[in-house]
């Protein structure tokens, strides 16, 4: 695939860019290793003056990051503001946390004393140079919320992109090195797919986040394993949304239309399956419907879009194949189920709603990556958490109620990462992020998002030895 800036709106490639060769990598590589040595050894207090400035320059550059994300993956406008704000809240809250997160963790007395240790506890310490392979549907949120947590930990950042946003990555070297992070600090490899292999091979390189599919997660994975490296994935998600009879269904429907359509439907965390039961199955859907068909799907850069293009071609003829299989077995197109009229050049797909739609039917079991919504008819809560859970993916739920027992079993049984209870899922600095089955390991965001390219250091200090 080339790295080359494709509008999605248009199809037309602005701009194109030489990957790097094999020279390029290997200076990268040799600076985050030097740059390492350096950074890890720097105080909470240094640490964290970079990030606040790295966020200053980010909220002053909010406008033209956000239009260059626009363009390059067609998310609106509107949206794309927004992940430019909450990457300066993450990169603030990181500042400001990272040494409370990573202090010293002390044992009682009581746990340790039968160790003979006079003093005991666990000290964390980075890792290393660390490799973010990321996608394209977010492409400043995901790499912020790797590398605020990573940098402030004292590891330094190699950053593998999506090839189709390259002015985006490369916007984020700039953003740290303008910051005053030290060379190799954070550094953006402009490379294709098939030199990740051996980059993640290479002895400097200490770890690996990836999020994306399933395929790119289990070939990063099975080289990290045979180099015995930690990784941390995230990868797709088919979340359930679940409305109950005493759910406000109003305002369950109206928060269903955001959930699904977030960022032109292409988010992992998307409420994807939206499960309804029986005594309230009506009203549900015919408030869903009319709300998803209302939307105005068009110019990503125009205020008054509510949906931009998809951003690639490739991912609109998926997703329309993923549609057209469920209407041959027997699903019932609501709304949408088209590319929308007027709109010929770029990869638009009109908001879709399907009823009807069962086991058999692919759209069941894959991840729809788009304005494609598919709502489900149970008749109680055993059902309805037998459907959520019928998929290979767990990254995230979303469960509408009032009944505190309703809570408490979805919590109990719901197999995800998350369940939000009347609202949708969303990513937020302080809680941890990531999913279970195919949706990949290990958590980003929190405390437990920075610990996890940390090495967990116990440190046993003898007690003197008695005089004899």
């Amino acid at each position: 695939m080339p790295i080359a800036t494709v509008n999605p709106a248009t199809g037309e490639t602005l701009k194109t860019f030489d990957p790097l060769d094999d020279d390029g990598v290997e200076q990268r590589l040799a600076a985050a290793d030097a740059a390492f040595r350096h950074h890890r050894a720097t105080s909470f207090a240094e640490r964290a003056r970079l990030m606040e400035r790295a966020a200053d320059l980010l909220e002053r550059d909010q406008e033209d990051i956000a239009r260059t994300m626009t363009t390059e993956m067609g998310k609106t406008l509107a949206a794309a503001r927004a992940e430019a704000a909450k990457c300066v809240k993450a990169m603030r809250w990181y500042a400001a946390n990272a040494e409370r997160l990573l202090a010293d963790e002390h044992p009682s007395d009581a746990d340790v004393r039968d160790s003979g240790a006079a003093t005991a506890r666990v000290h964390y310490r980075p890792l290393g140079p660390v490799l973010a392979v990321m996608p394209w549907n977010f492409p400043l949120w995901q790499v912020v919320r790797f590398a605020a947590p990573a940098l402030m930990a004292g590891n330094t950042a190699l950053l593998k992109h999506a090839s189709s946003v390259p002015q985006t990555a490369l916007y984020l070297e700039d953003l740290f090195r303008g910051a005053g992070y030290p060379e190799g600090c954070f550094s953006t490899l402009l490379v294709g797919t098939d030199a990740v292999e051996g980059i993640l091979r290479d002895p400097r390189v200490a770890a690996a986040t990836l999020t994306g599919s399933e395929a790119a997660g289990r070939a990063v994975a099975s080289v990290a394993g045979d180099e015995v490296k930690k990784t941390v994935l995230e990868l797709g998600g088919s979340d359930p949304y679940l409305v109950l009879p005493s759910a406000d269904v109003e305002r369950a429907a109206a928060t269903a239309v955001t959930a699904r359509v977030q960022n032109n439907g292409q988010s992992c965390i998307a409420a994807k399956r939206f499960i309804v039961h029986t005594d309230v199955f009506d009203a549900f859907e015919e408030r869903f419907t009319a709300a998803m068909a209302a939307l105005t799907v068009g110019d990503p850069m125009a205020d008054t879009t509510d949906v931009g293009p998809l951003a690639g071609e490739r991912g609109r003829s998926d997703l329309e194949e993923l549609v057209d299989d469920a209407v041959r077995a027997g699903a019932e197109v609501r709304c949408g189920g088209r590319r929308p009229e007027g709109l010929d050049r770029g990869w638009y797909y009109a908001p879709t709603v399907l009823t009807g739609v069962t086991p058999r039917m692919r759209i069941h079991r894959e991840e729809a990556f788009g304005p494609v919504a598919v709502l489900y008819r149970v008749a109680d809560l055993d059902e309805a958490l037998a459907v959520a859970n019928d998929t290979s993916f767990g990254l995230s739920s979303n469960v509408w109620t009032r009944d505190d027992a309703d809570v408490r079993r979805c919590v109990l049984e719901l197999q995800a990462g998350a369940v939000f209870v009347n609202g949708m899922t969303a990513s937020h600095p302080a809680l941890p992020f990531g999913g279970v089955k195919r949706s990949g390991y290990g958590r980003e965001l929190a405390g437990h998002g920075i610990k996890e390219f940390c090495n967990a250091t116990t440190v046993w200090q003898a007690a003197d030895t008695p005089d004899r």
